[in-house]
């Protein structure tokens, strides 16, 4: 009912096209190769057989598909495992219907969508596990960043880890012995070459790229 209720709706707008709406992830997969979607609604939990083939199919077939997970509230864990299996954007299941169009939107013009306080929960989960960036290599290449971060120089580096772990501009210069405008200056440097335009959107490239801890 969920889902074909939301394919009814997706439907109505004039902007979207539907491939399919289907709970068989071999169909899915089917249609993500032969039709190349833009973006996938994925509401599968992320640790689920049928996400991870799903994220394996696009990785392997080199697509540009941008992933937006429907998610319970409870769901923490699975918001951690949606992120470094590359997923673009978060939104509950309960969300309404303005902000789930609207994320959409956003994510198919190749932002990212996770409000602050998800953001700050899978940061500080990722930190506590072991390898948890290595799904970022592997998903980089399509997550419509302009750059990457091998532009950025060891200093900059220094900033993006501690943005990404919730650090404030003054707090960062404290850590840096730098002035609070010099690191100002760093950000808007560093907003330019990886092409994202705001801190929210640089913790999640800073996850997607394993840049979240700096040691």
């Amino acid at each position: 009912m969920f889902r074909d209720g939301l394919a009814n709706l997706l439907a109505g707008q004039s902007d979207f096209d539907i491939v399919v709406a289907t709970e068989n992830p071999a169909v899915a997969i089917e249609h993500i190769r032969k039709s190349k979607p833009q973006i996938i609604l994925l509401g599968w939990p992320a640790s689920s057989v049928g996400s991870q083939k799903v994220f394996a199919s696009i990785q392997d077939s080199k697509l540009l598909t941008r992933v937006i997970m429907l998610v319970n509230d409870d769901a923490k864990e699975d918001v951690v495992e949606a992120v470094q299996q590359g997923c673009c954007g978060i939104v509950p299941k309960q969300t309404s219907t303005e902000l789930l169009l609207k994320s959409i939107r956003k994510v198919n013009a190749g932002e990212f969508w996770l409000d602050r306080m998800t953001t700050a929960n899978v940061i500080r989960r990722l930190a506590n596990k072991k390898g948890a960036g290595t799904a970022g290599g592997n998903t980089s290449s399509r997550l419509g960043v302009r750059q990457h971060s091998s532009a950025l120089s060891q200093r900059e580096r220094e900033i993006v880890a501690l943005v990404a772990q919730g650090f404030k501009n003054k707090e960062i210069a404290e850590r840096m012995f730098i002035s609070e405008q010099t690191v100002k200056n760093h950000l808007h440097n560093i907003f330019d070459k990886l092409g994202v335009s705001d801190r929210l959107e640089l913790a999640l490239y800073a996850i997607h790229h394993n840049l979240h801890d700096n040691r």
